[in-house]
């Protein structure tokens, strides 16, 4: 399993687009996690599954309230990461009106899941297997703070924690 300290594994995710620009087309596109995250003071969290309750009542209005204080504490971006094809976290983002605050990244293959040990096997409740709830701080790739989550558990990955440590 990923810890402090270690960097980031190679991975692709995919991030939807409404719009065209920065060099990315409508549609999926995909996003090299090493380079996207290279330089930079990243806010990752991850969670189970787009539209579920918790992940859209708590975690993902959570970062999206306190975007500009993290970005004021020293973040250059926040990602949500999940378990969900890119359409799927395309339609989440504008039901939770992520737009410039959080990019919705999709492991859609959970690879990036995998890659990390933060994975949450939800299959004997239709949801096969998904990300653990948790949450990172990055810096240029490597990982300064990490929270997971236990089973059922919405106490240490919050958008307050992730805060405190970027602050700290």
């Amino acid at each position: 399993m990923i810890k402090v300290g270690d960097t980031l594994p190679a991975a692709t995710l995919m991030e939807y687009s409404d719009v065209e620009g920065g060099g990315c087309s409508i549609g999926p596109n995909p996003v090299d996690v090493s380079k996207a995250a290279a330089g930079k003071t990243i806010a990752l969290f991850g969670l189970p599954g787009a539209f579920t309750p918790t992940c859209s009542a708590k975690h993902v209005p959570g970062y999206v309230e306190r975007s500009a204080e993290l970005k004021a504490a020293g973040v250059d971006e926040i990602w949500c990461v999940s378990v969900n094809d890119a359409f799927v976290m395309g339609a989440w983002a504008r039901e939770q009106e992520t737009g410039g605050k959080v990019r919705m990244l999709a492991d859609g293959d959970a690879v990036f899941a995998k890659a990390t040990g933060l994975t949450l096997d939800l299959t004997g409740k239709g949801m096969g297997l998904r990300s653990n709830r948790y949450s990172m701080l990055i810096k240029n790739g490597k990982v300064a703070a990490l929270n997971i989550e236990g089973p059922g558990k919405f106490e240490v990955s919050d958008a307050g924690t992730l805060l405190a440590q970027a602050k700290g």
